[in-house]
């Protein structure tokens, strides 16, 4: 096999695979496809993609009367500040850098890539636009509107606010706008005019586009209006169409940018529309995620500059290949100015913006709105549901996605406190809930694991669960406190809270860390305390919340852990950790159907919740007389689970106890057969099989193809193998008394012989 040299300075590898074995840089032309870090994303997405489809779907457990989200939810956020009065407001500038996460949503599932789309071919040869897209720019009145069988003007004045309007593009092919670029022609027409193509011919004729920015006969207003937008030619972000200039021409302004050629999320789903007859075919839900996952970056880095996107909408976000760019910056301000015009569309701009500006929330609002779009026939936004989401009753991408609709619900809040205060933050989520939707769109239980930035790894010691098992919050180490939170190291939860109390300064951890050391101290009326002074301070602390459900559980307070564990779900519905503590708490509170579709969903998606949620599938099923279903959540714990010997264990109990039997007795045999356990226990075991096996056959007749323990379902072996299992129950016997009824034991089921 050929290889070639990697042609990076000072590198010795070779290119396997398109990469470079020594420092992962790409292969020269025509070693790898991969461009960039978008195309390495997506390559790494063909290995064990997978694809949603209508058949995966239908595995998904949630229904109306099993979702999670008809339960009674604690009041956490606004609610909570608003029913005690609070003046309390969010701290919107003080987010954990816990949140900010990799760019991963294409390693998750598969997305078709787009062909490029050459700038010559995208010019308009009649560029004209629809009479019914004709309004007046501005009052938004119908304009240029067909009238006695004539067409309609392309210029003119509207009739109602008398301010001229043109729809005719005003540079033609060959005009050179700025001194330098060379106009192809029109190739669309946005909000403020048409869009046209030009060559760049300062910069080897590259393909540039021209936007228009304002249509002024005052010069100085038009100097003005370009020197407030230059802000955006400082703005440098792969994932954000580039600003490289701005000019005027004929006493128009425009913006030069970047040309992509590649097709808006909008087109795309006209694609399908058309290809599907007619009818709206929403993109497959994991592909509409995993775009707004790939975005959410570009977000985050504008609002790190404080700007604020304001018009985003799947017009705005265009595939080119395997990559996705953000374009139409006409909309972006900065979060001070209060002064500049307000761009935004309805049905995606959230409801405060006309009152009190747009905002880092507003934009969270409308991303939730775009995902909604995308993924669903959404219909109703602009109207009926212009500030809301549809009924989840009537909405079947809610009742399959129980998780995604929190997410929803929580992006587009109306109150813009409750939403999710960064990109980041709704990234974190959104991986979450997209990984959810992949995992349970395919049978079995999950095969890796993922490490949470919130939660620990469950523990669990046997088949029962308890608060102690549920998984510990992580620390978050840009508290104040953390250094010196670091240096109370004591394992006495009684002691460990004393030092606690002594603190030089209460922070959010400080007081988290005072309630877990209560709980295990037994102390509750601490935990109490420390989570009332936590909402106190911050009625969106989702953590005390989660503090007050576990202490909820540890008082047999089922209902109130429901609510507390359902309002953390909301908070964080891209975490399994609450998904888990709610089934435990539904499961012990007998409402059991919400709680056997959260422990499927906790089994498929996240190997680390494959144990506890397996044993709880088990108590569920088994308490119902399904043994044939308990046997199979139990077959989920793999045997490179810590839990597997316990599982078995248990499933043999179970096929032991079933009633189903001399087929279920050889199956509970079976499922210990090769476990390494206590040899006392094994011997117990196979007297309990056996004898019952015995009595079986003594009742209804030998079966010899049933095989129970190696032996042969008829009574002369069976009476062997009970006959050796207590005596080998005997050897182990460390009483004299409980050594001799054992024996005795044995040779009274010992079959008769001539010796």
């Amino acid at each position: 096999m050929s290889t070639t040299a990697c042609v990076q300075p000072g590198c010795t590898g070779t290119i396997l695979d398109g990469y470079c074995d020594i420092c992962g840089s790409p292969g020269p032309e025509g070693t790898s496809s991969a461009q960039g870090s978008s195309s390495a994303s997506s390559a790494s997405a063909s290995v064990g993609s997978v694809a949603t489809s209508p058949a995966g779907v239908a595995h998904s457990p949630s229904t109306v009367s099993r979702a999670s989200n008809q339960l009674a939810s604690a009041a956490l956020g606004s609610a909570r500040a608003s029913a005690a009065g609070s003046k309390v407001t969010r701290r919107v500038g003080t987010t954990s850098t816990r949140l900010r996460g990799a760019r991963l949503g294409a390693g998750l599932t598969s997305i078709p890539p787009v062909p490029a789309v050459d700038a010559a071919g995208a010019v308009l040869k009649n560029p004209m636009v629809p009479e019914e897209r004709r309004t007046c720019p501005s009052c938004g009145a119908a304009v240029g509107r067909s009238r006695d069988g004539q067409p309609g003007r392309t210029e003119g004045f509207c009739p109602t606010c008398r301010n001229p309007f043109s729809f005719t593009p005003k540079l033609k092919e060959g005009d050179v706008v700025g001194g330098q670029y060379v106009v192809a022609g029109a190739i669309a027409h946005g909000g403020l005019g048409w869009i046209y193509a030009a060559r760049d011919r300062n910069v080897s004729d590259r393909w540039v586009v021209l936007k228009g920015l304002l249509n002024s006969g005052d010069p100085d207003a038009l100097a003005a209006a370009i020197a407030e937008r230059m802000f955006l030619a400082q703005v440098e972000h792969p994932l954000i169409v580039e600003i490289y200039n701005f000019v005027t021409h004929e006493g128009a302004g425009y913006i030069v940018m970047e040309y992509v050629g590649g097709t808006s999320l909008k087109d795309l789903l006209k694609q399908r529309m058309r290809a599907a007859g007619g009818v709206y075919d929403p993109l497959p839900v994991d592909q509409a995620m995993a775009f707004i996952i790939e975005v959410l970056p570009a977000f985050q880095y504008l609002h790190d500059l404080n700007l604020v996107f304001c018009d985003f909408k799947p017009d705005n976000l265009i595939q080119v290949g395997d990559a996705v760019k953000l374009i139409d910056l006409g909309g972006v301000r900065r979060l001070d100015d209060l002064d500049s015009a307000i761009y935004g569309t309805t049905g995606y701009q959230a409801p405060e913006v006309p009152h009190v500006g747009p905002s880092v929330a507003s934009d969270i609002y409308t991303i939730g709105r775009t995902l909604v779009v995308l993924a669903m026939e959404f219909r109703g936004y602009q109207s009926t549901y212009v500030s809301s989401l549809p009924p989840v009753e009537q909405t079947p991408l809610f009742l399959e996605h129980d998780s995604l609709y929190r997410l929803l619900l929580k992006a587009c809040a109306p109150d813009p406190a409750d939403r999710f205060v960064s990109a980041d933050e709704l990234r974190v989520q959104l991986l979450g809930v997209l990984r959810e939707v992949v995992s349970t769109a395919r049978e079995g239980a999950a095969e890796h694991s993922t490490s949470s930035i919130l939660f620990d790894v469950p523990t669990v010691a046997d088949d029962s669960l308890y608060w102690q098992d549920l998984p510990l919050l992580r620390t978050d180490d840009s508290d104040p406190q953390m250094p010196w939170l670091r240096t109370v190291s004591i394992d006495d939860p009684t002691q460990r809270l004393a030092a606690l109390q002594a603190a030089p300064t209460t922070s959010p951890e400080v007081l988290l860390a005072r309630a877990r050391a209560a709980l295990e101290a037994g102390e509750l009326y601490r935990v109490d305390d420390a989570v009332r002074e936590l909402l106190g301070d911050d009625p969106w602390e989702w953590r005390a919340v989660w503090m007050s459900g576990l202490v909820a559980l540890a008082r047999g307070q089922t209902s109130e852990a429901q609510g507390a564990f359902n309002a953390v779900y909301g908070q964080v519905p891209g975490e399994l950790a609450p998904k888990l503590a709610l089934a435990f708490a539904c499961e012990t509170g007998g409402d059991t159907d919400v709680a056997e579709s959260l422990y499927v969903v906790c089994a498929r998606t996240d190997a680390n919740y494959i144990a506890p949620a397996a044993f709880g599938l088990a108590r569920i099923r088994a308490g119902r007389g399904d043994v044939e279903g308990a046997v199979r959540a139990l077959d989920l714990v793999p045997p490179t689970s810590r839990a597997f010997t316990q599982a078995r264990r248990r499933r043999a109990g179970l096929l032991a106890e079933s009633g189903g039997g001399l087929p279920s007795l050889a199956a509970a045999l079976d499922s210990i057969e090769s476990l390494t356990i206590d040899p006392v226990d094994r011997s117990r075991f196979r007297v309990e099989v056996l004898g019952a096996a015995l009595g079986l056959v003594e009742s209804h007749g030998a079966d010899t193809t049933v095989v129970i323990g190696g032996r042969p379902a008829a009574e002369p072996a069976l009476r062997d193998g009970l006959e050796a299992a207590y005596r080998d129950l005997a050897r182990y016997s460390s009483s004299r008394e409980e050594k001799v009824h054992l024996v005795d034991q044995a040779n009274a089921v010992r079959r008769w012989t001539l010796r």
